[in-house]
């Protein structure tokens, strides 16, 4: 792969809040078409603010970034977050809507007729392991893996080809985490979506990745696909490995 196949591309792009505490700084990387680009690092790392300013709920201090080789400044800011699905740990689901409203959401706003709306919500819900008969419930109706589930249908409802992802399944219990890790794996190798996915758990890093950027107090450390990632002589990489076991097992998980 080489440029031509961005679809996310940082340039220096620096993040300062009003303080003049900086979070991000000269940050150049880009996420590929098809892959699933790992932000790994400590919390305050600046992760989940990298996502942001891709689809602009905050906006950068300096430098670049680009969506589809469009500065993403450019961009009408709704079509840009309508061209982008999104996940986040707590989910966001609408208490007060029901399963189909959350993820009919976007298709409703662009206008889908309410058969299309039905017919995305019945496939979505099969598509992520759950049953379309949910489809009438509420979100305080469902477990917390089952909500999840249902935030990563949300995201793809409109069917985007980027998705930004800020810990999706850091907030379930390791089993039901495991799961879904696995179930979004599959899901992507069908799918093909350009995904930035920010975590701070190694082994998540290791079984998503097609690439892995670890981030530290803002700043790039290093990034590289998951098998040389672990055999990077960078010392904070080598603390990441310590910290959640060996190279063995880190390689068992691919």
């Amino acid at each position: 792969m080489n440029s031509a196949d961005a679809i996310i591309q940082f340039r220096d792009v620096s993040y300062s809040l009003p303080n003049g505490r900086v979070i991000l700084q000269n940050l150049t990387l880009e996420a590929r078409h098809g892959e699933i680009l790992v932000l790994l690092g400590r919390s305050g790392s600046g992760k989940t603010t990298a996502l942001k300013l891709v689809n602009r709920l905050q906006e950068l201090s300096a430098g670049e970034i680009r969506v589809n080789a469009q500065p993403v400044g450019e961009w009408d800011v709704i079509k840009l977050r309508r061209h982008i699905g999104y996940a986040i740990q707590e989910v966001g689901l609408f208490p007060h809507f029901t399963i189909e409203r959350n993820i009919g959401l976007v298709p409703t706003l662009e206008n889908w007729p309410k058969e299309r709306i039905g017919k995305r919500v019945e496939d979505l819900l099969r598509l992520v392991g759950l049953n379309p008969d949910i489809a009438s419930r509420y979100p305080h109706q469902l477990s917390g893996g089952q909500r999840q589930r249902v935030g990563v249908a949300r995201a793809l409802a409109a069917d985007p080809p980027i998705l930004l992802m800020d810990e999706p399944f850091g907030a379930l219990d390791p089993l039901t985490r495991s799961d879904l890790q696995r179930e979004f794996l599959s899901l992507q190798q069908k799918l093909q979506k350009t995904v930035m996915f920010v975590t701070h758990d190694l082994h998540e890093a290791i079984l998503l990745g097609t690439r892995i950027a670890l981030l530290e107090e803002g700043r790039l450390v290093a990034i590289n696909n998951p098998g040389e990632f672990l055999k990077s002589p960078e010392p904070l990489i080598a603390k990441y490995v310590q910290a959640f076991g060996s190279f063995e097992s880190m390689r068992g998980t691919r």
